[in-house]
C-alpha cells in the first residue's frame, strides 16, 4: 500500500507515470538501512528519473526558506538529483519516479541486482507494474487497489485538477494550486515547465511526477484552442 495509489486517472494516464520505491521497516531491517537507500538513490540517477525523494525532505525540487515570494518566480528550477542523496539523513521512504517504462525496467533490474533487502514497491497502473516485473524477471509479490472517490463527486474539481493536485501523495499540492496553475499556462502566463516546477516543490513525497504534469498542462492549453 502507498500513498501513490490514489493518484488519479484511467489506467492510459499512466503510460508516463512509474514510481519506484524503496523502504525498511522498524525494528526489522532497518539497523544500517540509511546507507542502502543512498545507494538506491544513487543507482537510479544514471537511469534519467523525472523526479528523486524521499519523505522526510521531498525532491529534487524543493522549497526553500531563504527566499522570499518576490523571487520565486526568478529562482533556479534545476532539478539537484545529488542533493537528494546528500540530503538523506534518516531511514525513510525514498522513491524514484520515471516517465517511460524502459528506464523504470532498466533501474528495476539494477536494484534486482543490487538485492538490498528493502523492500521495492512500483506504483503505475496494474497492467504497467505487470509488464514491469515480467520484463525484470521477478514475479508479483501482492497488488495493492485505490478505491477511488465516494460520496458527492460532484463536488470535486475537475479532471485536469484532479490529475495534478493527487500527484503528491500526502495532498500538499492543493487543489487551488493546481487550477491556478492550469489558468495560468492557458492565459499564457506561464509555460507548463514553469507550472510544473512550481508545483512540485510543495509535493513532499518527492514523487510528484513533471512529465506527467505537463502533458495534463499541455493537453488543457490545447483544449481550449
Amino acid at each position: 500500500m502507498t500513498n501513490t495509489l490514489h493518484r488519479f486517472g484511467p489506467a492510459s494516464s499512466f503510460r508516463d507515470d512509474y514510481v519506484v520505491f524503496a523502504i525498511c521497516s522498524r525494528g526489522k531491517n532497518d539497523k544500517d538501512a540509511l546507507p542502502k537507500l543512498r545507494q538506491f538513490l544513487a543507482m537510479a540517477i544514471p537511469f534519467k528519473p523525472v523526479n528523486l525523494g524521499d519523505a522526510r525532505h521531498g525532491g529534487c525540487l524543493r522549497p526553500s526558506n531563504e527566499m522570499s515570494p518576490f523571487n520565486h518566480w526568478t529562482r533556479d528550477m534545476t532539478p539537484d538529483l545529488e542533493e537528494v542523496v546528500r540530503g538523506l539523513d534518516a531511514p525513510t521512504t525514498v522513491a524514484a519516479v520515471f516517465d517511460n517504462r524502459a528506464a523504470a525496467v532498466d533501474f528495476l533490474k539494477k536494484v534486482k541486482e543490487a538485492d538490498l533487502g528493502m523492500s521495492i514497491n512500483i506504483s503505475t497502473s496494474v497492467e504497467n507494474a505487470e509488464a514491469c516485473c515480467h520484463e525484470v524477471g521477478i514475479p508479483r509479490h501482492s497488488v495493492g487497489y485505490s478505491l477511488g472517490f465516494e460520496g458527492k463527486t460532484e463536488k470535486l474539481p475537475n479532471t485536469q485538477t484532479m490529475l495534478l493536485s493527487t500527484m503528491c501523495g500526502h495532498g500538499m499540492v492543493s487543489h487551488s494550486l493546481a487550477k491556478k496553475m492550469i489558468d495560468w499556462v492557458k492565459e499564457g502566463r506561464r509555460t507548463p515547465e514553469q507550472a510544473v516546477t512550481y508545483m512540485a516543490r510543495f509535493c513532499s513525497c518527492g514523487v510528484f511526477n513533471p512529465s506527467r504534469a505537463k502533458r495534463v498542462l499541455e493537453d488543457a492549453r490545447h483544449a481550449m484552442k
